[in-house]
């Protein structure tokens, strides 16, 4: 089964007409600069009453300083620092200058080239070359997403975030399993979020990469414990805190029901169904782990991830930046995104725009706030469905050869045989 599937889907990605590409690249390419450009040193280097990077840049200074690092007032809807001590040494390069604005200025610039080389990475790795068309297209359409411009606005770390997940994949696509295991542990070190995609691994018996995701976390935090002041608070006062949910930016279904006083009972219906559609595109995807690897890898990836957004306690939209390997994708010849209630889901949860409306009010305040949540759980619906079609198509296919290879052989009058 396995080979005759990697023969259905091993062919090439389909590419623009030589001469329309040309001129595709030409025209994408200055426009791709523009609005790099436009992003960082615009609407980042201004920024916005949302400040990331001094909530961590203060806990970095506290902890250079000999201060307790978690002596917050987490009763406060204020940005809150939530890394762990581990995550808390790795960022520590961030506070070594004394200069906030300097600091901050080059931790953009850093997350920017980060996410141009994070696509990078994936535009080859869906098969496509740097001087094609798709890459200008992806630097364009990311920087316009409202995930890459709050990541750059806002000043967090999404974009070295994108990066290591873009590693992630290639290395373990390629058989770098050690290698996979210590970027994926480094990730999850940061934003515990990507410890679910420990299944990708799991699913293929590599304990390589499994024991490189592990260790890295387990070892950076028994390593930064007594090297963080007041690395016990993070127990004490952090961990509960992560366990709340809260009513203001947080775009998951959580936050979702405590927003509009859902019924615990609905809530948990709405959480029970998503989890059963999450679960059945992990077992249909799974059939393609050997026959279509990057398919498997990317679109499981984008699963858990969505299933992570919309089902945990805290969901923030610029978190679908991390769907951008699944997106692109769209440029091979197995993809959720060739469909399209895949591009709406997408939309809504990348889209920059403001919904607010003056003859809509409570309407679009809402609709601002959590469009994201719908884009989120129809992408997991959409998924799921696509994925158990592959499968029903390619089995049937399968079937059929199969059938036909086993036809018996008959002989004819003159010795000759037919099927």
């Amino acid at each position: 089964m396995s080979n005759v599937l990697s023969q259905l889907v091993a062919t090439p990605p389909q590419h623009l007409r030589p001469d329309a590409a040309r001129i595709a690249t030409v025209a994408l390419w200055p426009i791709a600069v523009m609005v790099v450009l436009h992003s960082v040193l615009v609407l980042a280097f201004n920024g916005s009453v949302t400040d990331d990077f001094t909530t961590v840049y203060s806990a970095i200074r506290r902890m250079l300083g000999g201060v307790p690092v978690y002596n917050e007032n987490y009763a406060t809807v204020d940005p809150h620092y939530l890394y762990n001590p581990g995550a808390t040494l790795l960022l520590a390069p961030m506070g070594l200058s004394g200069d906030r604005e300097l600091s901050r200025a080059v931790f953009i610039v850093l997350n920017a080239a980060a996410i141009i080389a994070a696509l990078a990475v994936l535009v080859r790795l869906v098969g496509h070359r740097l001087t094609s068309w798709l890459f200008p297209g992806a630097v364009t359409v990311a920087f316009l997403t409202e995930s890459v411009r709050n990541t750059l606005i806002f000043s967090n770390i999404n974009g070295i975030l994108l990066l290591a997940l873009s590693g992630f994949l290639w290395l373990l696509l390629r058989g770098h399993r050690w290698w996979a295991g210590l970027v994926l542990g480094l990730a999850i070190v940061v934003k515990p979020m990507f410890a679910p995609l420990l299944l990708l691994p799991l699913m293929k018996f590599d304990w390589r990469t499994i024991l490189g995701g592990v260790a890295v976390p387990v070892l950076a935090n028994v390593i930064a414990w007594p090297l963080v002041p007041g690395a016990g608070d993070y127990l004490t006062r952090v961990v509960p805190y992560l366990g709340e949910t809260r009513d203001y930016a947080n775009s998951s279904l959580a936050g979702f029901a405590v927003y509009f006083d859902m019924p615990g009972w609905l809530e948990a219906v709405l959480w029970l169904t998503l989890g059963v559609f999450v679960a059945v595109g992990l077992a249909a995807l799974f059939f393609y782990r050997d026959s279509a690897p990057l398919f498997w890898a990317t679109t499981t990836t984008g699963l858990l991830l969505t299933g992570v957004f919309v089902m945990s306690s805290l969901g923030q939209q610029y978190y679908s930046m991390m769907l951008f390997p699944m997106i692109l994708t769209v440029a091979t010849r197995l993809s959720v995104f060739h469909v399209w209630p895949a591009w709406l889901a997408a939309f809504l949860f990348l889209w920059p725009g403001d919904w607010h409306s003056v003859h809509a009010p409570d309407a679009g305040r809402w609709a601002s706030y959590f469009t994201a949540t719908a884009g989120w759980s129809m992408l997991v619906v959409v998924i799921a469905v696509t994925a158990v079609v592959y499968l029903r198509r390619d089995r049937n296919i399968l079937t059929s050869a199969t059938v036909a290879a086993q036809e018996p052989v008959a002989a004819n009058g003159n010795g000759e045989t037919h099927v």
